[in-house]
Formats: structure tokens, C-alpha cells, sequence
């Protein structure tokens, strides 16, 4: 079975546009998303929306959560006053540009979502699908973890040999293999941060034998979405962060 799977949208339409026009042209029969649709650009309502009308399951970012229940703040972490301050106003900007029904297709999300690529009838892999950790979707899970917090999350998946769980939340895309577990981020379509502007993907291919992941980049209207930006009230850095891939002096928090 080939998944394709998508996180950190952050509310970046032209990305997703582009990403889902790649996963067609490949004919990829299954698509998910694993959460942070909204923020820190002008078109939450409109990637909510496209969403929803492709009808592409999902699980609840930590900006999900937050804008859904109108929490005090997004969950994001902070490396100095400018990420914090900056993280805010987008944050303060999303929560009042939300429509009700976004807020409602955002709340209803689940936190964690299970596949079964053999079918639930007979043993076989199982792909886990959260934001952040099996724990909490505002948790960081990054590359230089050690094993022991792998496994710490793996158990608390209730994963075995052979499984594998998918997350986003650091928009920084990597691959580990644990005691035979398969551990993917799998980066940000519209917010990347690893220094590379394009838009970023998981495509995986699971059978019998050990799963394949692919990681892929998809150019997309990059002046679409910085004018989209600064055309509207949320800071200019937002669109700078976009045009270098998240490598400009730290601005922003990671959300």
C-alpha cells in the first residue's frame, strides 16, 4: 500500500496545491495529513476548506487543537522575545481570521489515527499517524533524540517490529529504524525549515517486507505566497522565512 503523507500546512495554500497536484500525477491512492493546517499564513480558511473537500483524513496539530478551543497560546516553542513576540501575532491573527466552521473541522480532528495496510483480518505493519509524539502533539520530536526516547514513544504507541509512526511538528524531515521500528518526520509542505524553500513530502510503500519512505520536494508559487503575506496584516518575516527555507536568523518559533 502507498501512502502519501503531509503535515505543517501552516495555512500556506499555494503549497498544498502544488503537493496535492504531485500526488496526483503520481497516483497515489491514499492521502493523510498530520496536522498544523493553520497559521502563520493568510489562508486558513481556504487550506481547511481544500482539505475537507478532498476529503483528506487527519490528525490534530498542536495549532489545531489550540484555534479549535480557543487556548491562550499555540503550544509553540520559543528560542528567544522575537520568536515569541512574532509567534503570537500569528497566532492572535489566525484565532480571529478562523471562521466557525474551520474552527469546528479543526476541533473535531483526531489526535492519532491507525493503518492497517494488510487489513485488520491478519498480522502486518502498522502505521501510526500523530502530530507531535504518541503523547502530546506539542512535544518535539527531533532527529537527535536518543534511541531511548524512541523506544520510550514506540512503546507508548504499542508498536512491534515491523511498524512504523509518522509525525511532523519541527517541519525538519528524517528517517530512523529502531529495533526494526520506522520512525518518519515528515518535514512541512508550507513551512519547511531545514533551508530548502520547496514544499515537502512523505510518500510510503508498505508490504511484507520492510517499509520504503521517499522523501520529496515540490516547487510551488513561492510569490503567490510571500504577496499573499505581505499583503495581508501578519509580519513580513513570515515571508522571508518562507524564501529561505527557514534558515534567516531565528524569527520564528518552530509552532
Amino acid at each position: 500500500m502507498r501512502y502519501a503523507l503531509i503535515s505543517d500546512v501552516h495555512a500556506n495554500l499555494p503549497a498544498l496545491r502544488a503537493v496535492h497536484a504531485d500526488i496526483v500525477q503520481r497516483n497515489i491512492p491514499a492521502v493523510y495529513h498530520l496536522g498544523d493546517l493553520v497559521g502563520y499564513a493568510p489562508w486558513p480558511n481556504e487550506t481547511v476548506a481544500m482539505i475537507a473537500a478532498l476529503g483528506i483524513p487527519g490528525v490534530a496539530g498542536n495549532y489545531d487543537s489550540t484555534v479549535a478551543t480557543d487556548y491562550q497560546h499555540c503550544g509553540c516553542r520559543y528560542e528567544d522575545p522575537r520568536q515569541e513576540e512574532l509567534s503570537h501575532l500569528s497566532y492572535d491573527w489566525t484565532r480571529r481570521h478562523v471562521s466557525e466552521a474551520t474552527k469546528a473541522y479543526l476541533g473535531a480532528l483526531p489526535f492519532r489515527i491507525d493503518l492497517l495496510p494488510n487489513g485488520g483480518h491478519r498480522a502486518g505493519p502498522r502505521v501510526v499517524l500523530v502530530h507531535g509524539t504518541p503523547t502530546l502533539n506539542t512535544v518535539y520530536w527531533s532527529a537527535d533524540r536518543p534511541a531511548e526516547f524512541c523506544l520510550k514513544m514506540a512503546t507508548q504507541a504499542g508498536m512491534k517490529p515491523g511498524d512504523l509512526i509518522a509525525f511532523g511538528h519541527t517541519h525538519l524531515p528524517w528517517h530512523r529504524e529502531i529495533g526494526r521500528m520506522h520512525f518518519v518526520n515528515t518535514g512541512s509542505v508550507g513551512r519547511p525549515k531545514d533551508g530548502d524553500w520547496r514544499a515537502g513530502y512523505v510518500v510510503l510503500d508498505v508490504g511484507e517486507t520492510a517499509p520504503a519512505v521517499e522523501f520529496v520536494r515540490v516547487e510551488y508559487d513561492l510569490d503567490e505566497a510571500t504577496r499573499g503575506i505581505r499583503a495581508s496584516d501578519l509580519p513580513d518575516d513570515f515571508a522571508d522565512f518562507l524564501r529561505t527555507g527557514g534558515r534567516l536568523s531565528p524569527t520564528t518559533s518552530a509552532s
